[in-house]
């Protein structure tokens, strides 16, 4: 039941993205049909082959191993942490030590600093641009992509948005329209290594085998979201031009040294956690802004909030329950459960329209909800894959931004292209967490 309810999920996304299509006719049906089936055969081998599992696994414990590297250096400036089960007492409990905010900003930031390093490291070590045209070229003879777009597909599975065009970067400004789509789309449906390692330690706690359980779903929705984000984009805007399928990488490097590399990356890893730790703090206070209008002025002097409280899982009108009903469809697509599709159309709603960190935020908080979590299994590990992506309306600024520096010319094309590429990384998103509900067993 589940495999013919994902069939049907895939099929819907499929259908939402022609129906935006630039160029109907010219959807290359063939490169689709490669796609999936790559996401399909990728999906089986890690949920289905133990010896592929194992060796998910097995990556995913080095990047939880790596987490203590980060403890060693962010215990020294902040000091030992507390028992973990009294951080993660609920704020309103009275002997709650610290708020799950206290674990973010001293463990889940730091975290972000240290693999931003690393990365820089990788990148002037020539072994990150290795991994990336391994990945790339088994991308490129089996969708028959242009080489420059398969390699920004595979770089964005390891670094961020504004980090992975510069692989490309020779090649931007003569980008055509679909490959712009492609770099766009590949960027919001996946995320950067820091943030990746950062999800890890926030959802797994201090917990290490829950902290390798979501490390594996993590990296999975991160490879199995390239050729997804592939699929949507060549739907959204199919190629109508010659391109060049050469895979030349750009070889330059961060820094003259590895010193200069790393202390490049923790530059930018700190300015990285600071955005974070801004988004984060100025989203929730305009949430608390519009909750104080929805709910103590709205519902309190039309009565809704009562009647609310009694029908739903909501204590009255706010953001989150009207964010909840809305995206409520789209959980039922991917193959949520009845019971938990308005909490899941909640965080996939705080994903598309503030950001996946307040979305991973309140998934965590649901998860460790008082009296249990209020999420089944199941649902927890698809919304896991769901929200493992970019696709928010910030991306396509940051995006405009910070692509258009490196190729001026291509700034009309990228900010034409801005909402197709924020409906292609979601579609992408959904259609792995798809993948991952058909077969989660």
């Amino acid at each position: 039941m589940d495999i013919l309810r994902g069939l049907l999920g895939l099929i819907i996304l499929i259908s939402i993205a022609f129906a935006f299509s630039k160029h109907k006719r010219k959807v290359n049906w063939k490169l689709v049909g490669s796609g999936v089936a790559i996401q399909l055969i990728l999906g089986l081998l890690v949920f289905k082959v133990p010896a592929f599992a194992s060796s998910f696994g097995v990556v995913a414990g080095f990047f939880t191993q790596l987490l203590t590297f980060t403890d060693a250096g962010a215990q020294f400036i902040f000091g030992t942490w507390p028992d973990v089960a009294k951080i993660m007492v609920p704020a309103g409990e009275t002997n709650a030590i610290h708020t799950v905010g206290y674990v973010f900003a001293f463990k889940v930031l730091p975290t972000v600093v240290f693999f931003s390093a690393l990365t820089s490291l990788l990148y002037y070590l020539g072994v990150l641009q290795k991994i990336v045209f391994g990945f790339a070229w088994i991308l490129s003879k089996t969708m028959r992509l242009s080489g420059a777009e398969s390699l920004a597909a595979a770089a964005n599975i390891f670094v961020g948005q504004t980090e992975a065009p510069l692989v490309v970067k020779p090649y931007i400004d003569k980008m055509t329209k679909s490959e712009i789509m492609c770099l766009m789309t590949g960027g919001m449906a996946t995320i950067a290594g820091g943030v990746f390692a950062a999800f890890i330690g926030f959802l797994g706690g201090d917990d290490p085998a829950a902290q390798q359980e979501f490390a594996k779903h993590l990296l999975t929705a991160s490879i199995l979201s390239a050729p997804a984000a592939i699929v949507c984009a060549k739907i959204l805007y199919p190629e109508t031009e010659q391109v060049d399928e050469n895979l030349d990488i750009d070889k330059s490097k961060i820094g003259s040294g590895p010193l200069e590399a790393i202390s490049t990356g923790t530059t930018d890893g700190i300015k990285l956690a600071v955005n974070v730790g801004g988004m984060i703090l100025v989203f929730l206070a305009f949430i608390a802004m519009i909750n104080y209008f929805l709910f103590d002025i709205i519902g309190n002097y039309s009565g809704l909030n009562e009647i609310i409280a009694t029908a739903t899982v909501y204590q009255g009108l706010n953001l989150q329950m009207i964010l909840g009903y809305v995206f409520a469809p789209l959980a039922w697509v991917i193959g949520i459960d009845a019971q938990d599709m308005i909490l899941s159309g909640q965080l996939l709603g705080e994903k598309t329209v503030i950001n996946e960190f307040i979305a991973y935020l309140s998934l965590k908080g649901m998860i460790a909800a008082e009296g249990g979590s209020m999420l089944q299994n199941r649902s927890v590990v698809i919304l896991t894959y769901a929200l493992c992506g970019f696709s928010n309306f910030a991306s396509i600024g940051i995006q405009i931004g910070g692509i258009s520096s490196l190729a001026p010319n291509q700034r009309g094309t990228l900010a034409k292209l801005g909402m197709r590429a924020l409906i292609g990384g979601t579609l992408a998103c959904l259609m792995t967490a798809t993948i991952a509900g058909m077969l989660f067993a």
